[in-house]
């Protein structure tokens, strides 16, 4: 069962990183610090006082610079690899009962692949906003996803298994969407 918890919890905490890097990080942080969280050894590093400090001054920059509109453009094109590399840590440090080539290929493969695609879709979300908007949507679309990313990763720590259901139905509802997109409409039948 803790197998199941751990997995399902790096699942949510992998895709809230997708949403804000440091967020999910500075919240394990603190679950980890206060001794609600066991992590993964070698990976206890994350619940040091000098990490705590840092996710918090990472994460207080990254919301701030989302609210600047030529800024925000900025932190996206960084935010990608870095979403990536969070997704991975997460998922690693809340897998401690997995061996560790299972842990690490899990982390790479469903960690860094959740948080990939999170941070692709609220990419492609905040082009649409500032082509749709010219910009002025973009606080909306960046409260949005720091109220997901803090729900998902707090989720992730109480709720596991809720967390990892929300982050599948997600994806599901992603999928489907983009697969309607794609889909060609139906034939002009009227005449000519």
């Amino acid at each position: 069962m803790e197998l199941l918890l751990g997995i399902s919890a790096g699942l949510a905490l992998s895709t809230a990183a997708g949403l804000r890097v440091f967020i999910p990080l500075l919240i394990t942080s603190a679950a980890a610090r206060l001794g609600f969280l066991a992590l993964t050894p070698g990976m206890s590093w994350l619940g040091s006082e000098a990490a705590l400090i840092a996710f918090a001054t990472a994460a207080a920059v990254e919301v701030a610079a989302y609210y600047v509109p030529w800024l925000d453009h900025l932190v996206d094109m960084v935010a990608g690899p870095a979403a990536v590399t969070a997704g991975i840590i997460e998922m690693a440090a809340v897998t401690p009962q997995l061996p560790p080539l299972v842990r690490w290929t899990l982390a790479v493969l469903a960690g860094g692949g959740v948080a990939g695609l999170a941070q692709l879709g609220t990419t492609l979300l905040r082009l649409k906003s500032s082509t749709l908007t010219l910009g002025l949507g973009n606080p909306v679309v960046a409260s949005t996803e720091l109220i997901g990313a803090v729900a998902l990763a707090v989720l992730a720590l109480l709720a596991p298994i809720l967390g990892a259901v929300v982050v599948v139905a997600l994806l599901v509802w992603i999928t489907r969407l983009a697969i309607r997109r794609r889909e060609p409409g139906p034939p002009d039948l009227a005449p000519r």
